[in-house]
């Protein structure tokens, strides 16, 4: 019995697929280095990231897979659900194996659950570009912190990258503890050790908050309740599209 082991990057991942092949193996798990070995008795196979190996695998799985349904895996291996690695790879070695279309055969549990996990993974998306706040700081950096239930901020930065592309900003993780940072036209993967943000809420401290940022959160929360009908105020229709756990970020909802 034999346990793969991968650093956790989606690249490690697929070259995790690739050694399985390669060395006609189909291991009892694949598991991040972060998780915790389930099967005491199984061998520990550690598998570094390898960018050509997974780019093999990756481009394996674009031909076999339909347009609709290319980034389908990624999205899946992004919910970070316990046991997603092994339908990942059950479902490529069907994917690998069978001639026919095997995106819509729901009557197998990993096409299934794989299918549903990722339009749960494409929502947090959506809904994490709707609800992040940033904030200006005095070194003129924009940060916003937040914790999504999934690990969607690699879906989220290009659309930031685009929008504000002449603008310095980090969004960070607080449950995953990374950030991407853009600067200079480039995006990288940072992790602060010197947290001068709430772990709670994203909000940085009072005194690296650039002058003026507090006047203009106070704008935006005068313009929110002034536009609101209180005879109209429907909170179950406002926590259906506004999830309340997102509301500790928002300045809007914290007045």
């Amino acid at each position: 019995m034999m346990i793969y082991v991968y650093n956790g990057s989606f690249e490690g991942f697929l070259t995790a697929v690739f050694d399985c092949y390669s060395r006609s193996d189909f291991p009892v798990d694949i598991i991040s280095q972060k998780k915790e070995q389930k099967n005491m008795f199984a061998q520990r196979f550690e598998v570094p990231a390898d960018a050509k190996k997974a780019d093999r695998v990756w481009k394996g799985v674009q031909k076999k897979m339909s347009v609709r349904n290319s980034q389908m895996l990624f999205y899946a291996f992004l919910s970070e659900e316990p046991g997603i690695e092994m339908k990942i790879y059950r479902f490529m070695r069907r994917l690998f194996a069978e001639q026919l279309n095997i995106e819509t055969d729901f009557g197998d549990p990993d096409v299934l659950a794989l299918t549903q996990v990722s339009q749960k993974v494409k929502k947090e998306a959506m809904r994490i570009l709707q609800f992040v706040r940033f904030q200006h700081t005095n070194e003129g950096l924009y940060f916003c912190g937040i914790e999504p239930r999934y690990d969607v901020i690699p879906l989220a930065v290009e659309h930031f990258r685009k929008r504000f592309a002449d603008q310095r900003w980090l969004v960070y993780d607080l449950k995953r503890d990374y950030g991407v940072l853009y600067e200079h036209g480039q995006l990288e993967e940072v992790e602060i050790s010197n947290k001068e943000f709430s772990a709670m809420t994203g909000k940085v401290n009072e005194n690296i908050v650039e002058e003026g940022e507090e006047f203009y959160q106070k704008l935006w929360k005068s313009y929110f309740t002034n536009i609101n009908i209180k005879e109209r105020k429907n909170l179950r229709l406002q926590r259906q599209h506004m999830p309340r756990r997102f509301w500790k970020y928002l300045p809007e909802i914290n007045q």
